[in-house]
Parts: structure tokens; sequence; C-alpha cells
């Protein structure tokens, strides 16, 4: 297979909040809260980088939502190949399952690459897919969606009946705007979208996730 280019330019790249009013961070990969337990290559700043065009896009999608009385909370947009590469050093590495309690109890880590629950290569790496969820203005607090973010098992499919009819409905209202905005799901990630017409398709970029990596 063809290796997939590696870009530095961050050019088309905007900061996400800067176009998305109140929009709602929290950059899980900077943090130690997540799968592998340790902040992720190439996070060095707790902020949502994405192309203009999905930014533009979601900015659209934010202003429906605000109407229906939501946020939007992003946990992650622009991912570092550097960052894949993390996952897959981590995956290799047989004792370390820290985590494993909170994200994938029901599986062991060689499963969540046969499962398709971690590739080798991310669209978010590519710029214009983001991992997000739903704030209720009204309480401040995040909308049940019957799985926490980046819980690897069948309950996190979009598509997943064996959950309460409310947390299908939220599932489906996300998915729903996502979709009417330019937005394709992915069907084993109740969180995770793509652009439709996502301007790099064959460009898997790997600038630093920090503010000083956008040219001015």
């Amino acid at each position: 297979m063809k290796e997939p280019k590696r870009e530095m330019d961050s050019s088309a790249f905007v900061i996400l909040a800067d176009y998305v009013p109140n929009v709602i961070q929290e950059i899980r990969y900077h943090s130690t809260y997540n799968f592998i337990g340790e902040r992720i290559d190439g996070y060095e700043e707790p902020a949502a980088l994405i192309t203009l065009e999905a930014a533009r896009a979601l900015k659209s999608a934010g202003k429906e939502l605000h109407v229906m009385g939501y946020q939007m909370k992003i946990f992650d947009a622009y991912r570092p190949a550097r960052a894949v590469k993390h996952f897959v050093l981590w995956g290799l590495e047989d004792q370390d399952i820290r985590m494993k309690q909170y994200f994938y109890p029901d599986l062991e880590k060689e499963e969540l690459f046969n499962a398709g629950y971690i590739a080798k290569q991310s669209s978010h790496s590519r710029g214009s897919t983001v991992d997000l969820t739903l704030l209720e203005m009204r309480t401040g607090r995040e909308v049940d969606m019957g799985s926490p973010f980046d819980f690897f098992g069948e309950i996190s499919h979009s598509d997943f009946r064996g959950i309460t009819e409310e947390q299908y409905a939220n599932r489906m209202l996300l998915r729903s705007v996502m979709m009417r905005n330019g937005f394709l799901p992915f069907p084993f990630e109740w969180w995770h979208f793509t652009l439709e017409n996502e301007p790099f398709t064959e460009t898997y970029f790997d600038f630093p996730v920090c503010a000083s990596s956008l040219r001015k």
C-alpha cells in the first residue's frame, strides 16, 4: 500500500473556538483521562484545530443546536499522525492495560484493532473529523448518550438499541443535526463525524495541536 502523505502545512486549518461561539472543549488526548492513560504525542495544547470548511459546517450545526437548547462539547478534532502512531505503539505493549476498566472492560487490547475501534490511519489526521457530544444549556450537563466517549464496545455503535429510548433519541438528534450540516457518521462510534466533502482525502497531517502551529 502506498504510504500516505504526512504534511506539516497547517495553512488550511483554524482554531475551532474562533468559529463556533460558546463551544465547550474537553480535549481528552491532552489529558491523562483517555484509553491509554497519558497525554498523547502531538497534543501540546488543549485546543481543537480543524479545517476551515469543517469549522464553517460546525458553526452551522452549532446554531441549529443552540435553538434547540444545546451546546456542542468537543472531545477531539484534528489529530496528528504522530498521535495515531502513539496509539499503535501502545497497542503493541501487552502489559499496559491501566485504563482497561474504564474504556474497554469487555475486550482485550488486540481486539481494539481487529474490531475497528483503533486504526493505523485516522480520518482525524485529515483534519475534517470531530468527536463530540451535546450539553443541555438549561442544566449545563452532558446529554445521556448511553455510553461515554471512547468506550470501546457494541454499546457505542451508533445504531445500538440496547439502551433506553431517551438515550437512543439523543444519539439520533446529534446524528441528524450533524448530517444536515454536511457530516457523515461513523457506525462504531456515536460521537464521531467526518465532513462529507472534506478538503483533504489522502493527506495525513502531522503538525502539533497548538495555536502556534497555525500560520498567520
